[in-house]
């Protein structure tokens, strides 16, 4: 069959091989950022001795309908080391509230935590950011450790984010925590996130003037106070959907310092739980991503289709396309071991990947997002 697929049309397989130089091109550079991130990009590490700092720091949980998800995050949390954990519920219809307050009163009772009621969402306010607006009311300490349910914290957490965030000089600072999956949807498409980190962003540029090399995960984004000040807090980014790329921006443009780690052991996540969670969960970020442009969607899918899922169907074939395949699969493989996923099997199928983001395509193109039980209009 590949005598016969080479032996026909040869004009024909040339432009096939012409377009492998771009997808070669490509695979390469964001290969190389990766190699470089192995060594710059830091993980989060707990210093050897205590930080009296710690002591100053507020853990700040925004929660809507985290029943399902708090019992297992909650007790991290309180035993991160923090001075302080606030919790706020935003309008919960599943009992996180009743369900909060009776933790707090049985298995860990007298500790350092409180959970506060949310107030009406103003107009012109999306949730996350109003919910965290009035959690940074609540507290008065000296750094604001925004965190979101489903974030596992490891003892020593607080101790672990104060001491990167000294080390780097950051006065904003977030960390990717590492990425807990289950369904395949999740195993293919969750690390994704941190792919376009560390492919993306060479860790060097934060302290270049590009002050467009910005990112964040809304997940742990922590704050000195007068740098929170600065940015306006989260009302300078009130009606974003995707607040907390949005807030890494503004910081590097009001000239604060940008810190990026990733969460290893100290901070994990499971931020979605099935093909459903993923599909609504990533669609709705993608056209902000976008600054609006559906045609900038599309083109970056396919564009991915191209690199990723077409290599391995060509590669019987032609040569050019298996160096890529491989390139696809290093990139995955290099990712996994930095992030300390160890999905190998995940790797192996990255050509998957782009046709799994089909329906997250979808579904981002869509006008109206619904999340949360709340809709917005992208």
């Amino acid at each position: 069959m590949t005598g016969r697929l080479t032996g026909r049309s040869p004009a024909r397989w040339a432009a096939v091989d012409g377009l492998a130089v771009p997808v070669l091109a490509f695979l390469s550079i964001k290969l190389a950022v990766l190699i470089a991130n192995l060594w710059w990009f830091p993980t989060l590490r707990r210093p050897p001795g205590p930080r009296p700092d710690a002591g100053r720091s507020v853990l700040l949980v925004p929660l809507r309908d985290e029943a399902d998800r708090i019992p297992e995050a909650l007790p991290g949390m309180l035993a991160a080391g923090f001075g302080e954990v606030v919790l706020l519920d935003d309008g919960s219809t599943d009992g996180t509230a009743e369900l909060v307050e009776q933790l707090l009163r049985s298995a860990w009772s007298g500790s350092p935590a409180r959970l506060i009621p949310g107030r009406p969402r103003p107009a012109g306010w999306a949730g996350k950011p109003w919910a965290c607006a009035q959690l940074a009311q609540a507290s008065d300490a000296a750094t604001l450790v925004f965190c979101d349910a489903d974030v596992q914290l490891a003892p020593g957490a607080a101790e672990a984010i104060l001491a990167e965030m000294e080390h780097q000089g950051a006065q904003v600072f977030s960390v990717f925590p590492r990425h807990r999956t289950g369904s395949w949807s999740e195993r293919l498409l969750a690390p994704l996130i941190v792919d376009v980190l560390l492919c993306g962003l060479p860790f060097g540029l934060l302290r270049s003037p590009v002050r467009s090399a910005a990112a964040a995960h809304g997940a742990l984004l922590a704050f000195r106070r007068e740098a929170y000040t600065a940015v306006g807090g989260f009302g300078g980014v009130r009606d974003e959907v995707v607040e907390d790329v949005a807030l890494a921006r503004l910081a590097r443009r009001r000239g604060l310092r940008l810190g990026l780690a990733l969460g290893g052991s100290t901070a994990q996540v499971r931020m979605y739980r099935n093909r459903r969670e993923v599909t609504a969960g990533l669609g709705r970020g993608l056209l902000p991503m976008a600054g609006g442009r559906r045609w900038l969607v599309v083109l970056a899918w396919v564009w991915h289709v191209l690199a990723y899922t077409a290599p391995v169907l060509l590669a019987v074939a032609r040569p050019r396309w298996r160096v890529a395949a491989a390139l696809g699969v290093t990139e995955r493989a290099l990712l996994e071991l930095k992030t300390g996923g160890r999905d190998w099997l995940a790797a192996l199928t990255i050509a998957a990947a782009p046709v799994a983001a089909g329906p997250v395509v979808g579904q981002g193109l869509r006008r109206r997002q619904v999340w949360r039980g709340r809709s917005y209009v992208t």
